[in-house]
This record gives structure tokens, sequence and C-alpha cells, in this order.
């Protein structure tokens, strides 16, 4: 091992030693100057908010035996009084800062309403936490800092920089790296930009970003590889991933609606989860005063820069939609979202639903998503799968999607099998990051109902693509597409319906060869059927615009 390596391992080591010493004396929040102190003097528990925000815990050591003995500890310990009027938010806090400290769980008191109003203050989880069926009131109506989470699910591993390696291929095995345990890797090269948005929201693009898992040897994990050819990195961290899984459990959370101006001021008092190896199950959240305007939220369940994240049994609200002017000086409706994944890898929601109609469109598409790999829904009932800037291998299966159906970008395999669909489509590559999928599109054993039965001009895959934008990057369709055992319920279409199309019409302009893409397009080469139905008895034609994709092979059986 090279002198610079052992120096940075030796610093990487030094860092988390640090960050585990720290802990007996201090538990801070995450992203926020508020800290919680604890002492251990005589006395009596004792919790006192000082004039910098900073929260002071005494706990006497024969309480804390006592919570030691029992393994957990409770909110109404450190003075929450559940009673739906008082804020409980620092009594949450201290009580989370003190089992991190000592490794305990947490245990909300069954019978209680917590009710946490706006101030700044961020509640640290470590630790198993059973909220049972307490309910929680989040009040969002006067808030201070709308970004500052209620509770952040944090891991006590540090993270470190990466400067032995600094450039990467697409699919490339191993790093030169050796790492103290599997660790995640982020990895950034600002003089690259990607996902240059088209449209409404049209913008200038994200430096080019990956993210992987590799093991303490530096080899990557190929269910997740790396998908981009990076010329240099101008920046690559490791965070080293927990090996032992953490909790959550139960919970009524209800959020009262921000009364704010109708414009991308994002809220995201939530449940943001930063540490790798975590399981929701059982939570619930309800969103109550939702008015004429509102701004947007940016995911109750929040995931982001960590992996091995599944969320169950869980039910989940859609938000209202509301419009405000986009980028291009245009009224756009605003996504807001109550899932939210960012930089994550290996995310599962099972058994999953929403309180409202998954088919009022009214109500926003309840997933939002960029820069993830190996997305899954499995039994779960909601009204959108999204993958804004891309996703690499989404399964959906043995679910139903409403209104917003299943909308992404990105490569690998995109997998829907024993599932309802009823979106516009069963898959719709998104326009403004350029109709993309790099790989292969599986459609097995699924009802299509195409805009949940209303008479519209049907296509199982919809996307546009004109040639003339540069998303900084190749834009491609599925090289393969496979659609087996699939019913079209198109029994309530009109006289002039045709019958449903493979593809929707990508690009009206391209009709004769005489049209030049800039920047082409590279089309998918072969769809194969097997056992493809229809309600009103119509055959599945190629497209409206035939021209664009005559080069594709279709296989047709049972």
């Amino acid at each position: 091992m090279s002198t610079k390596l052992n120096l940075i391992m030796k610093n990487a080591l030094l860092t988390y030693l640090l960050s585990i010493s720290a802990l007996v004396t201090r538990a801070q929040t995450n992203g926020s100057p508020e800290q919680v102190v604890i002492t251990s003097e005589k006395g009596k528990i004792q919790l006192a908010s000082q004039g910098n925000g900073q929260l002071q815990l005494n706990v006497p050591p024969k309480d804390v035996a006592r919570y030691k003995a029992a393994g957990l500890v409770h909110y109404s310990d450190f003075g929450a009084r559940g009673d739906g009027k008082t804020d409980d938010i620092d009594a949450i806090a201290a009580t989370h800062a003190f089992a991190n400290l000592h490794g305990l769980v947490v245990k909300a008191d069954d019978k209680a309403t917590y009710y946490i109003g706006g101030r700044e203050r961020t509640a640290l989880i470590r630790t198993n936490t059973d909220f049972g069926t307490a309910a929680f009131l989040i009040d969002d109506t006067d808030v201070q800092n709308r970004n500052a989470s209620v509770f952040t699910v944090s891991s006590a591993l540090k993270p470190f920089k990466l400067e032995t390696v600094t450039t990467l291929k697409r699919n490339q095995q191993k790093i030169d790296a050796a790492l103290p345990a599997s660790c995640l890797i982020t990895v950034t090269n600002a003089a690259v930009k990607q996902y240059i948005r088209f449209g409404l929201n049209q913008n200038n693009g994200s430096p080019q970003t990956d993210i992987f898992i590799v093991d303490k040897n530096g080899n990557v994990d190929m269910n997740a590889p790396i998908i981009w050819d990076f010329a240099q990195i101008t920046d690559i961290t490791a965070l080293p991933i927990d090996e032992t899984p953490l909790t959550i459990t139960g919970g009524r959370f209800t959020t009262i609606a921000n009364k704010a101006e109708s414009k991308y001021t994002y809220y995201n008092r939530n449940i943001a989860i930063r540490r790798s190896n975590v399981v929701v199950d059982g939570l619930q959240h309800r969103i109550q005063g939702e008015g004429d305007h509102g701004a947007p939220y940016g995911g109750f369940i929040n995931i982001g820069e960590c992996a091995y994240v599944t969320v169950k049994n869980t039910v989940l609200t859609g938000h209202r939609t509301y419009s405000t002017i986009g980028a291009a000086d245009k009224p756009v409706s605003m996504g807001t979202y109550d899932l939210s994944a960012n930089r994550a890898l290996n995310v599962s929601f099972i058994n999953c639903s929403q309180t409202n109609d998954i088919n009022d469109n009214t109500y926003w598409g309840i997933l939002g998503s960029n820069f993830c790999k190996n997305m899954l829904y499995d039994h779960c009932t909601l009204s959108r799968f999204d993958a804004h800037q891309g996703v690499a291998n989404a399964t959906i299966r043995n679910s139903t999607l409403g209104h917003m159906g299943i909308n992404a970008i990105g490569s690998g395999l995109l997998l829907v099998e024993n599932s309802t669909i009823r979106g516009r489509s069963i898959v719709n590559l998104r326009s403004d990051y350029g109709s993309t999928w790099q790989g292969e599109l599986v459609i097995r054993n699924c009802v299509f109902v195409p805009a949940d039965g209303k008479p519209i001009s049907a296509a199982l895959i919809s996307g546009s693509y004109s040639g003339q934008h540069d998303f900084g990057y190749t834009c491609y369709m599925p090289e393969r597409i496979t659609i087996e055992n699939l019913r079209v319920d198109d029994s309530q279409h009109g006289d002039n319906y045709q019958g449903a199309a493979i593809f929707a019409n990508f690009n009206p302009q391209l009709t004769d060869s005489s049209y030049q893409e800039k920047f082409p397009y590279v089309k998918t080469k072969e769809v194969i059927l097997k056992n493809v139905t229809t309600a009103s008895g119509k055959p599945l034609r190629l497209s409206d615009n035939p021209f664009m994709f005559r080069d594709v092979r279709v296989q047709s059986g049972q």
C-alpha cells in the first residue's frame, strides 16, 4: 500500500474514532447547528433549551442505569406531553440523542399525539424506533426552516474522500482503493453537464454523477454498475455502509399543509433517510389543510445518499397539484411528492398504498426520484412510479399504478410484471430528459387500462424526441422490448378508435428521410409480442408514425 494511501486510511480511521468518542458527551442533529448536550449529574431529569438553540439534557446515573437495563426509552421520559397541543419536538430530539448515546430503542407512547410546530429542530435517529400507534401532528403553517427535516435517520460512520481514483469507466469492475469496509461511493465530474432538461422546466443540466457500492477491496457491486465514463473526477466520496439493520415501525403522521405561495420552494419537513440498511414498516402519513395554493413537498419519506432501504406496509397520501410559472416563463404544474429517492441504491417499496384515489389527477403522482439504481415496487397501489434524472434497473411487480403511470428514463432492465397500469401508457419515457432507456423493457402478465378507461389514442410506450436538443448524452429507446401475456382493456373507446399502438408518435415531424436529427435517436431494434389481446378486438398497431419505426423488427407469436 502506498504512503499516500496509508495516510488517507489513517485519517479516515481517526475521523471515525473521533466521531464515536464525541458521542460520549454530545449528540448533534444532522445538518443543523442545534445540539443536544447530555450530562449525568445527580438530581432529576431536566431538559432545557439554551438561547443558542442548544438543548441541555441531564439524566441522573440511577436513571441512566434504569433505561439501559430496560433497553429502551420513551418520549415521555424526557418530558413529551403527547397532548396534541404542546410542542414536543425538544423532548423528542432529546430522547433520540440519549438513545443514540447508549444504543437504546426509542418507543413512542401509544395513546399520545405529539404536536410538532414550526421551530427548527431535527431529531436524529440512530437506533431502532417504534412509533407504535402514536400520532404525530406536524404543523407546517408557520415554519422557521422549510428545509429542516423533522427526523433524520443517519449513520455514525463518516464519509471520507478517495483521492486515489481519478477516472472511471462504464461497467468498470474494480477501483484502486482499499477501504475499511463496504462503502457507498459518490462521484462527480463538474466539468460535464448531463440531464439538460427540455421543456417548461428547462435547465442547464446537472454535473455528471454516479453512485455505486464497492467492497473493502474496491470490487464494484455489478448489480448496480457504474453507468458513465468519467474522463476526470472533481469529487469522489466514500461512505461506509452500516451492516446492522435499523428499523422504524408504526407511527400515524399527519402534515398540516403549508399555506405558502405556489412556487418552487420545496418543503422538506419529513423523515429523511441518510443511512444504509434501513427498514420502515407500518408507517402512515396523511395530509390535511390543503387549500387553493401552497408550496410543493419534497417527500415525507425522503431517501438519499444510502443503499438497502425498504419501505413496507406503509400508507401515504398524494399532495394536491399546484401550478406556477416555470423556467420557460409559462404556467406549469409543480411536482410534489410524498415519496422521494435521490442518489439511492436498492430501494424497495413493498405493500404500500395511498389514502387518496390513485386515478384522481388533482393529486400529483406520489414518487419522484433521481440518480437511483435497483428500485422496486412490489404489491403497491400508488398513482405513479417516476425516475427523473435516471434509474438503472427498475421493477414494478404485483402492483396497480394510477393516472400518472410509469415514467422513467435510465438504463438496464425495466421490468413490469403481474401489474395493472391505468395511465395513458404502460411506460412513458420522459421527454424532458430525452425519452431515453439504454437497455431492455419487459412487460409480462399485465393489464393495461388506457387513461383509466377514458377514450384516448392509446399507446403502450410513449415519449417525445425531436433530435434537436442536446441532453448531455446519447438518447436511446429500449433496444429490445418484450411484451408477453398483455390484456389491453380498451372496451370504452369510441368508433373512431383505431386500436392501441406499440409506440406513440415520438416525433410528428419525422415522416420522411428529409428530416435531420442533430442528435440522432437510437431506435428500438426488436419488439417481441406474445399473447397480446385487446377488449376492443382491434389488433395492436406499430405507431401513428410508421416511418419513424420502419426499421423495428416486430415478432408476434403465442
